[in-house]
């Protein structure tokens, strides 16, 4: 099985710490390395600042809708790997504070249109 191409770096870069409150309909992004569901370093300090807003603020939820693979991937194997990403980031949160009610997880595989596949995306709601 071919491997998809790499993601250039520029797509790499780490995710952007929330400069104020959180407000519904904030998104961040997570991207993966391909075939891991491995939290990537680089998040751990944003994803540390919005448990920690999400503590201070109890009207707001977090969705997180993980992708995985790309078309070559079957259905169930990318199923599988973005939930074990969507996991990841959420066993992140709830270690970091924020309650497991809190957070709704969604595995779509490879069911996306983006150009990057291989992601987590956070998305903040009023509840």
């Amino acid at each position: 099985m071919d491997l998809p191409p790499a993601i250039p770096q520029d797509q790499l870069a780490a995710l952007t710490p929330p400069t104020g409150d959180l407000a519904d309909g904030d998104n961040f992004r997570i991207v993966f390395d391909a075939e891991s569901s491995k939290l990537p370093q680089q998040t751990r300090a944003a994803l540390s600042a919005i448990s920690e807003k999400m503590q201070s603020q109890k009207g707001l939820r977090i969705q997180l809708k993980a992708f995985a693979g790309d078309a070559q991937t079957s259905a169930s194997a990318a199923r599988r790997l973005s939930l074990s990403r969507a996991l990841a980031v959420r066993s992140f949160l709830i270690e970091n504070g924020v309650r497991s009610t809190r957070i709704d997880v969604r595995a779509l595989g490879n069911k996306t249109t983006d150009e990057i596949t291989e992601r987590v995306d956070i998305t903040v709601v009023e509840r």
